[in-house]
């Protein structure tokens, strides 16, 4: 069996070797740290003895870094960065601050905020990681029901279920440009429509809710993301209802065509932030949502 690795060097010795390279010299580091010029100097020749390599030559006052050197400074400083991290890690944790939260995300809403509350919270999360998870409708109920996330952003608010406003997404019924419902001058019909493929993305839930959404279609594909729906669409296979803001660029360039339906087909969702269990977040997952309510509301 291979015995423990034993360092030789400490993090002090490389804390001194840094700053006496941060503040040009033996003298000026010395003041900065408070402590002896002689002993930075014997730390740093200590340091160089048990590597067997010299980190730095003095020429004049000035202390500068050999070749070895810099490689070397640039290993330490990634070595005190991640002890500060671990330290203030130890010290979030011991307040109470989550090492991990997981936030599900119903498909349908657009995730530019939330990538934005993301780049937010990074500077304040203390190294909290973020799982950040899809779902659609039945899948959306049951991580608020199982408690198997911290937060769920949903366009459908579960009986006994309470939320804040997050946003707006209209569902627009979409065809490819070339498609026979594309061709018909005038307003479309119901039972025109219905006669054609659906296309739509398949309820997440263990138990799909089958009255949810617009399926009335006898002949449908089902996919897992709205990613595949916009390929298949765009081939000029069936039609389908998406988010307004995946379809933006679609309709704007005319390769989709948004259809005219007798009577209205475009659904606008409000979609909410639910917090699973409010009395059990802790700090960080309470900044956090903060953040995203806070983000949700920029334009």
């Amino acid at each position: 069996m291979t015995p423990p690795f034993r360092a030789k060097s400490t993090l002090e010795q490389w804390r001194i070797f840094q700053a006496v390279v941060d503040y040009g010299g033996y003298a000026q580091a010395a003041s900065q740290l408070n402590k002896s010029q002689s002993s930075l100097n014997h730390a740093v020749s200590k340091l160089q003895g048990l590597l067997g390599v010299q980190l730095l030559e003095v020429k004049g006052r000035k202390a500068y870094l050999t070749p070895i050197g810099e490689v070397m400074l640039r290993r330490s400083k990634l070595l005190s960065q991640n002890i500060q991290e671990l330290e203030v890690l130890a010290a979030s944790l011991e307040q109470g601050w989550e090492p991990k939260l997981s936030v599900s995300c119903d498909a349908v809403q657009s995730k530019a905020p939330v990538i934005k509350a993301l780049k937010a919270f990074l500077p304040d999360s203390r190294g909290t990681r973020i799982e950040l998870l899809d779902n659609v409708l039945g899948g959306s109920d049951e991580a608020i029901y199982d408690h198997s996330v911290d937060m769920v952003i949903t366009p459908i608010l579960p009986q006994g279920v309470l939320g804040e406003k997050f946003g707006t997404v209209t569902m627009l019924p979409v065809v490819q440009r070339n498609h026979p419902l594309a061709k018909i001058a005038a307003s479309v019909s119901i039972n025109e429509v219905v006669q054609h493929l659906q296309l739509v993305v398949r309820d997440t839930g263990s138990h799909p809710h089958l009255d949810r959404g617009w399926l009335r279609a006898e002949q449908r594909w089902t996919f897992s993301g709205f990613s595949q729906v916009l390929e298949v669409l765009n081939q000029g296979l069936g039609f389908a209802w998406l988010p307004d803001h995946i379809v933006a660029p679609y309709l704007e360039n005319e390769s989709l065509v948004e259809l005219n339906i007798l009577g209205g087909a475009a659904k606008t969702l409000v979609t909410y932030l639910v917090i699973c269990r409010p009395e059990q977040l802790g700090p960080a997952g309470q900044h956090f949502a903060k953040i995203l309510l806070q983000c949700s509301k920029q334009r």
